[in-house]
C-alpha cells in the first residue's frame, strides 16, 4: 500500500490518466443505443467485434447478418452497426444485435417521413389475413398493408404486384408496438385526383357526350364510364319520364347511351348527367292514347315481375306478369317475350299526377272461361289430360282451353276410400269429366268423374226408414259385417250390436260370408248420403207384427190375478 502513498510520482500520475480515460469511455455506452463494432475475427458460426470500451468482445451470429443482407461486412476490419442489449448479462458476456438495430434505424426513417407525410418506396412480399406485408426497400422494415388500400378498384389477383417496387404512403403508425400500416391506394387516388381536375375542365353544362357506357347502378341511380376517363352519376329521377323503380329496370351493365351533361361540380371533381332531358317530355303526348283501346307496344326489358314496354320512344309502361295471361299463374316473363318483341296490349289505367301507364296484354284476346262456359255450361262433359297432382286433388289442362280444372279425390268415385282411389291414376291420362262449377272472377273450374257415373245411391232414393232390404255379407269380423245391397255397388257396415236382438245371437262369427240376409234400415238422409242396416230392427218389427197379428183381446184374462185390478177399483169407488 505503501505505492499510493505518494500520488505524485510519474507512475501514479500514468496510472491515474489511464483509469480515467477507460471510465469515460465507459460512461459513452449505454444500454438500448446503437453503437459501431469493427469485425476481429470471423469462424463458422459467429462473427467478433470489439467495441471500445467494453471488457470483453461481443459476437453476432453469422447467420443473423447473412438475413439483414450484410454478408459482405463478415470481414476483418467491417464496420458493423449493433444494439447494445446488454452489457454484462449473467454469464459475464456482452449483448448486441444487428438486426434490432437495423430495425431502430428503419423506424427512425419511417417515422421521419411519416411526420414530413412524405411517400415511402416498398415492396408487396407476401399476402396476409386481411391485407399484404410490405418491405420497405431502404431498411427492410416490415409494414402491413390492408387489403382496402391496395388499389382503389376491386382486384381478385395481385400477383402482378408483388415483388414490384412502388410508392406507398405511410397512414398510421403504432410506437409502442412498432408497426407501421400503409396504402398504395392513397398514393393512386393523389395521381388521379390530379388528373381528374384537369378531365372535369373539358366538360360544360349542356354538353353532350356520346356512347357512355352502363358500368353499375344503385338505388338512387347509374353509374356510366365516360371516354374511359371519368365516372358519373345519372341520378334515378334523371333516367325517364316514367317512373323507374330501380335502374336496372331499364339498364344492363355494357348498354351504351347519350348522355346530357346538367352540373359540374369542380370542387369534388364531379359532373351530373341526364337521358331524359335530351328527348321532350312523351307523356305530353299521353292525350293521344285511351283507355281500354288496343295498341302495340315493343318490349324494351324483361323482369320477373313482368315486362316494360314502350308505346312509343320514351314513353314506357310496366305490363305487370298477372297480365300476361288469363289462366297462367306465377308466370315468368321470359317464357312469354323476348325484348324486341312487337305485342298488343290494352291501357287499363293512366294517371297523369303519378305518369304512370297500365296495360295488360291478356285483355287483347278472349277470356278462357268465358269461352268455356259459353261451349260447356256447367253439368256439360267434357275431356282434359291429368296435368299435375297433390296430395289431394288432380289438375286436369281441358282441352282446347289453356285452363286447369281442379278434381278433388272426393270426386273422383262414389265409393272406396278417396286416396287409395287417386292411385289409379297418373299424369298424362285422359279423363272424361263433368264441370260442377265455373268462378271466372277467381278464375278456376272445378270438374267432378264421379258425375259422369250412375249414383248407386239411388238405389235408396224409393226406399224409407224400417224398410227391408236384402244384402250379401261380404266379411265379418269383431265390429260387426261388411255387407252389399243385392243390386248396388255400396258397401256397408252392421254394427254388432244390431245383428240380432238376443245379445247371445249378436255374435259376426256366425256370418263366414257369402251369405244373403235381410236387414231393415234405421237412418237414412239422403242428402248427407248416409245410410244404416240393423237385423236387430229387423227383427223388432217382425215381433211386433207377430204380437199384434195373431194375440186375442181376451189373452191373459184366465191368469190367477187377471181381475184383481177390477176389485180394488171397485173397493175404493165404495169408500
Amino acid at each position: 500500500m505503501e505505492i499510493y502513498k505518494d500520488t505524485n510520482s510519474d507512475r501514479n500520475k500514468e496510472f491515474e490518466k489511464l483509469l480515467n480515460n477507460q471510465i469515460s469511455k465507459t460512461k459513452n455506452l449505454v444500454e438500448g443505443k446503437i453503437i459501431e463494432g469493427i469485425v476481429t475475427k470471423v469462424s463458422e458460426k459467429y462473427v467478433f467485434l470489439f467495441i471500445e470500451g467494453l471488457k470483453s468482445e461481443p459476437i453476432i451470429d453469422l447467420n443473423e447478418l447473412k438475413t439483414l443482407g450484410l454478408s459482405n461486412k463478415v470481414e476483418i476490419g467491417e464496420k458493423i452497426q449493433v444494439l447494445l442489449e446488454r452489457i454484462e448479462d449473467k454469464n459475464g458476456e456482452v449483448l448486441v444485435s444487428a438486426s434490432k438495430a437495423q430495425k431502430i434505424k428503419g423506424w427512425d426513417i419511417l417515422v421521419k417521413a411519416f411526420e414530413s407525410n412524405e411517400p415511402i418506396m416498398g415492396k408487396i412480399t407476401s399476402k396476409c389475413k386481411g391485407g399484404v406485408i410490405v418491405e420497405h426497400i431502404d431498411t427492410g422494415s416490415l409494414m402491413f398493408c390492408p387489403g382496402s388500400q391496395i388499389s382503389d378498384t376491386p382486384l381478385k389477383d395481385i400477383s402482378h404486384l408483388i415483388n414490384e417496387p412502388q410508392k406507398f404512403a405511410l397512414i398510421k403508425m403504432d410506437r409502442v408496438r412498432g408497426n407501421a400500416c400503409v396504402s398504395r391506394r392513397q398514393i393512386i387516388s393523389t395521381y388521379k385526383k390530379e388528373d381528374k381536375a384537369k378531365i372535369i375542365e373539358k366538360y360544360k353544362e349542356g354538353q353532350i357526350i356520346k356512347n357512355a357506357v352502363v358500368k353499375g347502378y344503385s338505388s338512387f341511380g347509374c353509374f356510366f364510364n365516360v371516354n374511359n376517363e371519368l365516372d358519373c352519376l345519372v341520378h334515378l329521377q334523371e333516367i325517364s319520364y316514367s317512373r323507374v323503380n330501380h335502374p336496372e329496370e331499364v339498364f344492363n351493365i355494357g348498354d351504351k347511351h347519350d348522355l346530357l351533361v346538367i352540373s359540374v361540380d369542380k370542387g369534388k371533381l364531379q359532373i351530373g348527367c341526364s337521358i331524359k332531358q335530351l328527348s321532350p317530355d312523351p307523356f305530353e303526348k299521353i292525350s293521344n292514347y285511351e283507355l281500354n283501346k288496343k295498341y302495340e307496344a315493343k318490349v324494351i326489358k324483361i323482369m320477373d315481375f313482368g315486362a316494360f314496354c314502350e308505346l312509343e320512344p320514351g314513353l314506357t309502361t310496366l305490363l305487370h306478369s298477372s297480365e300476361i295471361s288469363w289462366s297462367r299463374k306465377n308466370i315468368t316473363p321470359k317464357k312469354f317475350f323476348k325484348v324486341g318483341d312487337k305485342i298488343d296490349c290494352v291501357i287499363t289505367e293512366i294517371d297523369k299526377e303519378k305518369r304512370r301507364i297500365a296495360i295488360s296484354h291478356r285483355l287483347t284476346k278472349e277470356n278462357p272461361f268465358d269461352a268455356l262456359e259459353k261451349k260447356y255450361p256447367v253439368g256439360s262433359e267434357i275431356e282434359g289430360v291429368i296435368n299435375s297432382m297433390n296430395d289431394y286433388a288432380i289438375y286436369l289442362k281441358l282441352d282446347d282451353y289453356e285452363i286447369d280444372a281442379f278434381l278433388h279425390f272426393n270426386d273422383l268415385s262414389y265409393t272406396g276410400n278417396p286416396e287409395e282411389t287417386s292411385k289409379n291414376y297418373k299424369i298424362k291420362d285422359k279423363l272424361k269429366v263433368k264441370i260442377l262449377e265455373i268462378k271466372k272472377e277467381v278464375q278456376k273450374v272445378r270438374v267432378g268423374l264421379k258425375q259422369t257415373k250412375k249414383d248407386p245411391f239411388n238405389y235408396f232414393k224409393d226406399k224409407k226408414i224400417n224398410d227391408t232390404v236384402t244384402v250379401k255379407v261380404l266379411t265379418s269380423d269383431n265390429k260387426g259385417l261388411i255387407v252389399q245391397p243385392e243390386g248396388c255397388d255400396i258397401t256397408l257396415q252392421i254394427k254388432k250390436s244390431q245383428i240380432a236382438v238376443s245379445s247371445s245371437d249378436a255374435r259376426p262369427s256366425r256370418f263366414v260370408g257369402g251369405e244373403r240376409i235381410d236387414a231393415a234400415i234405421s237412418e237414412l238422409n239422403m242428402e248427407k248420403r248416409k245410410v244404416s242396416l240393423s237385423i236387430k230392427l229387423l227383427e223388432e218389427i217382425q215381433n211386433k207384427e207377430a204380437v199384434s197379428k195373431f194375440s186375442s183381446p181376451l189373452s191373459g184374462k184366465n191368469l190367477p190375478f187377471s181381475s184383481l185390478s177390477d176389485k180394488l177399483s171397485g173397493k175404493k169407488e165404495k169408500k
